[in-house]
């Protein structure tokens, strides 16, 4: 049995639906093609710790050091950051409207 590998969009759009109750663990997992509930935890449980570096890294290799891969220049590591920044954003905002229709009810 080999190791699933996953792109950090496939991380980074469970983790979004997950935050935002769009879909269940069990609607995820036939959706974006992931064989472990506990896989879903994890990227969930990065998140919320704030080591998103950690969406980037490829199986088995584990960032001490330099929090992430080697990027090639200063241009890709600025591109990369935003991204990420831009995807919090995006779960933060879906949470804050969530939150506006829980009080309204």
């Amino acid at each position: 049995m080999g190791k699933n590998m996953y792109s950090s969009e496939v991380k980074w759009a469970v983790v979004k639906a997950k935050l935002s109750g769009e879909l269940t663990n069990q609607n995820i997992m036939k959706k974006y093609g992931i064989k472990n509930v506990s896989q879903i935890k994890t990227w969930r449980q990065w998140y919320r710790t704030n080591q998103i570096h950690r969406f980037d890294q490829p199986i088995g290799k584990q960032y001490s050091y330099g929090l992430g891969p080697d990027l090639k220049n200063e241009e890709e590591k600025k591109t990369k950051h935003v991204e990420h920044l831009q995807m919090e954003n995006e779960i933060l905002k879906k949470y804050l409207e969530m939150s506006k229709e829980l009080k309204k009810k």
